[in-house]
């Protein structure tokens, strides 16, 4: 058993270490495409099987609801042969629920029928509650999270890079150490208490709406719905951009004092190098590194974030979905919309490693 494996093992590594020679930077974008499949089909299975440890299931509810219903009308009737009717026939409807909704099969049975139907029908089925298709659900929803990320996202980073350059040059004054401090306060300070406590500004000042969304579509009126949009998600943003430009400014503040410390900074100054090109064309330069590396946590940490922000301001986003599904056991909702979710972060993940890649040699020449 042993020898096969390491036959195996061999006939993958040798063509795989001759193509990591031959071409370095396809090789390590591959690898992480691959690593990236990898932990999406861990993630998959580990949700079917916390989604099977849960108590109870979908089926459990729905019938639970039906027979409070049954028992509430059974009320004005007399005897309880009725209820006892009405128990017996949704023992039949859980068990015929159960096989028509799979749940009757292991997790491992169906998380393996769940990939055989997304990867080779490319079908993410249906709903169990609102029976819609789960494709259309989240097609309904992601756009509004991606949007709200993204912009919170390009906030964080052109905001950050301004001031965390602009106080590097002034370390140690007064104006430096107050800002650093508020930094790391609102860097520290509890993402979902500062929502809420946003949400009480916007409720008592009635200055901005307490929810995040117009209550009209954009197609009725583009123009008004954007302005209306920006008007609603203004709060929202804020709480994002105090929450998450904390951490990015001190890092690239930090970053650019080591690098104006080192030797290379000195020489140019030596040279009469302009202070600006040496601050923008040198210094500035090689903070993109550890920014492009620390870029992919900061996304993951905007969706993980914006799962909070989209429940307490009513925003119709991917969280918002997959919190409603996970309160209703919907479980094709839930892995379908975690799933994407997750797979978004990879691939912000996977975009830092490559755009790290091609501005440091190194790391494309180095050992994975």
């Amino acid at each position: 058993m042993k020898d096969s494996f390491k036959k195996i093992t061999g006939l993958i590594s040798v063509p795989w270490k001759m193509y990591k020679k031959k071409a370095p930077l396809a090789s390590f974008i591959t690898g992480r495409i691959f690593t990236m499949f990898v932990l999406l089909y861990l993630l998959g299975f580990s949700l079917f099987a916390l989604m099977e440890l849960a108590p109870g299931d979908i089926v459990d509810q729905m019938m639970t609801q039906q027979l409070m219903s049954g028992m509430e009308s059974s009320k004005a009737s007399a005897g309880g042969s009725q209820v006892t009717a009405n128990e017996n026939f949704s023992e039949k409807q859980m068990e015929n629920l159960r096989k028509e909704f799979g749940l009757d099969k292991p997790f491992y049975v169906q998380y393996a029928k769940w990939l055989n139907r997304v990867l080779f029908h490319h079908d993410l089925g249906i709903s169990l509650v609102s029976r819609a298709p789960v494709s259309f659900l989240i097609a309904s929803r992601i756009w509004n999270s991606v949007l709200l990320n993204l912009i919170s996202l390009v906030f964080i980073t052109v905001f950050s890079f301004l001031l965390g350059v602009y106080f590097s040059s002034k370390a140690g004054t007064k104006i430096d150490v107050a800002v650093t401090f508020f930094a790391l306060f609102f860097h520290a300070f509890p993402s979902i208490l500062l929502l809420i406590l946003i949400q009480l500004f916007a409720s008592v000042t009635r200055l901005f709406p307490v929810t995040a969304y117009p209550d009209f579509p954009f197609e009725s009126s583009p123009a008004a719905f954007s302005f209306s949009y920006m008007h609603h998600v203004f709060l929202p943003l804020l709480a994002s951009f105090l929450g998450g430009a904390g951490g990015t400014l001190r890092m690239i503040r930090s970053t650019m004092l080591d690098q104006l410390g080192l030797p290379y900074i000195f020489a140019l100054r030596a040279r009469g190098i302009n202070e600006r090109r040496v601050y923008l064309n040198h210094a500035f330069r090689n903070t993109l590194n550890p920014y492009i590396t620390g870029s992919a946590n900061l996304l993951a940490s905007l969706f993980s974030g914006s799962l909070m922000l989209e429940i307490i301001f009513a925003y119709p986003g991917i969280g918002r979905l997959t919190y409603e599904a996970v309160l209703q056991q919907d479980i094709n909702l839930v892995l379908a919309t975690s799933m994407f979710s997750s797979a978004l972060v990879l691939v912000g993940m996977i975009i830092s490693d490559i755009l790290l890649a091609f501005v440091d040699p190194r790391i494309r020449y180095g050992k994975d």
